[in-house]
């Protein structure tokens, strides 16, 4: 059977498979995360935009209705009150297309997801 769904396999791919203000949207992302670790590796894992650095930091993807940030459930634990607004799983914060997303939130889950990172890897090299 043939495989129906987009392949792709950068983040430029994926995003050009949008348009208008969800494109807009994930570029603003994209840039966000990059200027908080541009040291972390891009790449597509489980079909979304990825960033990596001793191991996955924080993936994002567009639906039909929302912007999905997926920080790991420490990345939204850590941010719980900050997240009230916005429907969030125990791995994932949904950002509703038609309302602005917070960018400055986005920074600080990705800062605590280096953090976070960085002070494991010291762990595991002691």
């Amino acid at each position: 059977m043939e495989n129906l769904k987009p392949q792709y396999k950068t983040i430029d791919e994926y995003i050009d498979l949008f348009s208008g203000d969800i494109k807009a949207r994930l570029i603003k992302i994209r840039e966000t995360i990059k200027e908080i670790i541009p040291e972390a590796t891009e790449t597509i894992k489980y079909q979304m935009p990825t960033y990596v650095l001793f191991g996955n930091l924080v993936h994002f993807a567009a639906f039909k209705n929302h912007i999905g940030l997926y920080p790991t459930p420490s990345g939204i634990e850590a941010f719980n009150e900050e997240l009230s607004e916005y429907v969030t799983t125990k791995g994932a914060i949904q950002f509703p297309n038609d309302k602005s997303i917070p960018y400055e939130l986005i920074k600080n889950i990705v800062k605590f997801r280096v953090k976070e990172t960085m002070d494991k890897q010291k762990f595991i090299k002691k």
